[in-house]
């Protein structure tokens, strides 16, 4: 982790701009009872289109739960929302975010199964990083008793689709084996930890070398996400895999196929692959499904092998499956109250840090899930030396910003991500 910030690319130092990219926000009061405080995106591009602003509170409608929100979770998908990089894009101006935990206030007509003053989390429709969500009485589930906020924030996306992909979509069982990439992120992680409920099972992962240190005991086999998987795969296991989940997409896809044994399942859950600046790229879109392997119907027949995707918010959002995730759910929470399954939580930010969060899932600087604290205050910039890297206990984050000269002899400011 103490490498982090000598990761982050030449556009991403340009992109934290040298006056600290301060803009002003408007703060509310949280007492305030008719507004609240939320993440505004305004349209879809760069970082500056978000900002923290006031925002009519929301009350809950016939079937809804209103819950005074505590964290939220941030996804990469949440990256691919901001830049307009997903199919069909909503309307903006808007709230993202898509799950939440926090506090029950009130409830709709006809609202059953939830009482004032309990602690949930939740799956929402955007809308999520805000002060104050309403959400169907469907998405939400009490949470157990020694879950954190921050633990059930982090817990619902990454943990419900690691699940219903191995479990509900592979198949995963005693002695297979998987492979996952971005195996230090949220899902990676929920990944291995799911795997290992189950005996004899052999995970195979793949991430960016600064972060092998800290999972390296959560995966049997760790690979750096820039060299040649494939080969290395095959020198441990010449059959391949029984199942890869793959949240990458473009070249991958191919790689994936040819890894799988027969009766094998591939599994596309993402296409991080399409983001490389911090705005919509034609290029990256082109050359990403340029990459993707034309999937042969007739080869997978002879080959025995298995191609499927899986989208979390269609299933439940969509495709009205929100009775299947539930029962997920409930199982999910029985593994975390055996202690067998545990959120990783990377980090806290506060609302008005969106930007740099954000900024943070970008660079793949994270390892496991980043939070939305709500009550959380900005943490203010402190100017630093490199040297100090080593200096602080291994517990909390710190920001700083460090000052680099370049070779036209401007200061660049690089922000820079440390434990404290």
């Amino acid at each position: 982790m103490a490498k982090e910030g000598t990761e982050m690319t030449e556009e991403t130092e340009h992109m934290i701009e040298k006056n600290g990219a301060k803009e002003t926000e408007t703060v509310v009061s949280a007492g305030d009872a008719k507004e609240m405080r939320a993440v505004i995106l305004s349209g879809f591009g760069g970082l500056n289109k978000l900002r923290v602003t006031k925002k009519a509170m929301p009350e809950p409608q016939e079937g809804e739960v209103k819950i005074r929100v505590k964290a939220c979770g941030l996804n990469f998908l949440d990256l691919m929302v901001r830049q307009g990089n997903i199919d069909s894009p909503p309307k903006t101006p808007l709230v993202p975010g898509f799950e939440c935990s926090g506090i029950v206030e009130a409830m709709g007509e006809n609202t059953k199964g939830f009482e004032i003053g309990d602690r949930v989390m939740a799956f929402v429709n955007y809308n999520a990083w805000a002060e104050v969500v309403c959400t169907p009485l469907d998405y939400v589930y009490n949470m157990p008793d020694d879950m954190t906020f921050p633990e059930a924030a982090a817990f619902s996306m990454n943990f419900v689709a690691a699940y219903m992909m191995l479990f509900e979509v592979a198949n995963l069982r005693e002695g297979m084996s998987v492979l996952v990439h971005s195996a230090g992120g949220g899902v990676g992680q929920a990944v291995a930890q799911l795997c290992s409920t189950i005996p004899s099972v052999t995970v195979f992962g793949t991430a960016s070398s600064f972060k092998h240190e800290a999972i390296k005991d959560s995966v049997t086999h760790l690979f750096d996400r820039n060299i040649d998987y494939v080969q290395e795969v095959k020198k441990i296991s010449p059959e391949g895999v029984d199942i890869v989940l793959d949240c990458l997409s473009g070249e991958n896809t191919g790689k994936g196929l040819g890894l799988l044994r027969p009766l094998g399942t591939y599994i596309l859950y993402g296409s991080s692959n399409m983001v490389t600046g911090e705005t919509k790229s034609f290029f990256s879109l082109a050359k990403s499904w340029w990459q993707v392997e034309k999937v042969n119907p007739i080869k997978l027949y002879e080959e025995n092998k298995v191609i499927a995707g899986f989208s979390l918010l269609n299933l439940l959002f969509k495709q009205g499956r929100c009775g299947q995730v539930k029962t997920v759910v409930e199982k999910l929470f029985s593994l975390y109250n055996q202690k067998k399954i545990k959120p990783v939580v990377d980090s806290l930010w506060a609302l008005e840090e969106v930007k740099e969060a954000m900024q943070r899932i970008h660079d793949r600087g994270n390892i496991g899930k980043l939070i939305l604290d709500v009550e959380k205050s900005p943490t203010p910039l402190v100017m630093s030396n490199s040297s100090l890297e080593n200096s602080w206990p291994n517990q909390h984050r710190l920001r700083f910003l460090d000052s680099t000269k370049s070779d036209n002899n401007e200061y660049i400011f690089q922000l820079h991500w440390f434990l404290w």
